[in-house]
């Protein structure tokens, strides 16, 4: 959430910032004139208040002195009626003024290229080389039918559509990806590792940005009105939620596996083959709640962390800073780290990291005392440290042998028993 006080004294300002995002600018007058008419009714009502307990005072004196206070009294019962009264019209208006600030996204930081769409990313590292085969590669789902390690048909039978289930060394190779992640970033980053939640309430979803504009894309359970969670993110930030953090404990640093859930959109048998695009996937996630003044460097060190990972797993991958116009609606800045498949020929999205500055602290009362003695609001960033939907693919494409069999990477071999090959049974 923004600053109120950053709108009105920034409004032209923040128009144009919100339009590099493809966001109508026309919410920011609505939420400047709903502001006015809530600041008038405040003062309205302040000043009525006033009044009363001027009356009071005098009402109090009058009876020590013996003299009659009727006509006050009476007076003073008709100022409260008005104040109840516009206590309730001015209920009604902050719950407008609320529900718009919601829909206001983060502002993107000045290093942030503007575009439209992910056309104006622009590519600032790659790492290594696509490996070259003396065959053509296959996609990963050909072979991990062929080694019979994922079976999406059965997935499908159990629930429906993007899902699928790992069987025998898929299973094993999951669980090895995981473990080794976590491994990196709680032993060598200095992460703490969590196991949260995977249901949250609505609040939660609120405080990091998901609600109210991404409901439609949520999983949701009716009854009670809790929601699955779309990434660790979400129960993370809000660990801290409705807390004031001490100074000389920040950077915080939080890691976690978990299964996520998010309806994937698109047209039914687009990237439908594989597992790039589930409604459950498994991801590591990482988290860091900064001061002000360093949360760009730990944005910088946060996607680090993550690329050690694809370095150490020996893979080809790109650093892409996104455009304004393919940034989330809670960033202020975000790289995505994209990893070559080379059965399908094209990099995937593997890891988003983002600094979302005050935005989600605002929404989630998160703040930490500063040196001064006065509380502040963090800064939250968020990467996915990293995601194995699209990273088991990439191991199965670009380690593949001629006869689809898969070498597995020497950093996970400790985690699969000294395994070194998934081979047809």
């Amino acid at each position: 959430m923004i600053d109120i006080k950053f709108i009105r004294e920034n409004k032209e300002f923040v128009k144009n910032e919100i339009s590099k995002k493809n966001i109508d600018p026309v919410i920011i007058d609505e939420i400047f004139n709903i502001d006015i008419k809530r600041r008038e009714k405040i003062q309205e009502v302040e000043n009525l208040k006033a009044e009363n307990n001027k009356a009071s005072g005098e009402i109090a004196r009058l009876k020590k002195e013996g003299k009659n206070t009727e006509d006050l009294i009476k007076s003073m019962k008709e100022v409260s009626e008005k104040i109840k009264k516009l206590d309730e019209e001015l209920a009604l208006i902050e719950d407008e003024f609320n529900k718009k600030m919601l829909f206001v996204p983060n502002i993107p930081h000045q290093s942030v290229p503007y575009g439209k769409d992910e056309k104006s990313n622009l590519v600032v590292k790659e790492y290594g080389e696509k490996p070259k085969f003396n065959f053509k590669p296959k996609p990963h789902w050909e072979i991990a039918e062929y080694l019979d390690i994922l079976d999406d048909k059965r997935a499908a039978k159990i629930t429906g559509a993007r899902f699928t289930m790992y069987k025998g060394m898929g299973s094993l190779l999951e669980r090895a990806l995981i473990n080794f992640m976590l491994d990196v970033q709680t032993k060598e980053h200095g992460y703490t590792e969590i196991i949260p939640p995977l249901l949250v309430n609505r609040d939660t979803m609120t405080g990091t940005g998901q609600l109210p504009k991404l409901e439609d894309d949520m999983f949701k359970v009716v009854d009670p009105d809790y929601f699955l969670i779309p990434t660790s993110e979400v129960p993370l930030i809000n660990i801290h939620k409705d807390e004031i953090l001490k100074e000389k404990d920040l950077p915080l640093k939080y890691t976690a596996y978990t299964p996520c859930f998010r309806k994937e959109a698109g047209s039914y048998g687009k990237d439908m083959k594989g597992i790039v695009r589930l409604h459950q996937f498994n991801k590591v996630e990482l988290i860091k709640f900064s001061l002000p003044d360093t949360s760009y460097d730990e944005l910088e060190k946060l996607l680090n962390d993550a690329e050690e990972i694809l370095k150490r797993l020996n893979l080809h991958y790109r650093v892409v800073l996104l455009c304004t116009g393919d940034m989330s609606f809670a960033s202020a800045k975000t790289y995505d780290i994209e990893v070559w498949h080379s059965g399908t020929e094209r990099f995937w999205e593997t890891s988003s990291c983002s600094n979302c500055t005050d935005f989600q602290a605002r929404r989630a009362r998160i703040k930490y005392r500063a040196k001064d003695g006065k509380s502040y609001f963090v800064h939250t960033l968020n990467g996915s440290g990293l995601a194995t939907s699209r990273l088991l693919p990439a191991i199965l494409e670009n380690y593949q042998t001629e006869n689809m069999e898969v070498i597995i990477p020497e950093v996970l071999r400790s985690y699969m028993g000294g395994i070194d090959k998934i081979t047809k049974k």
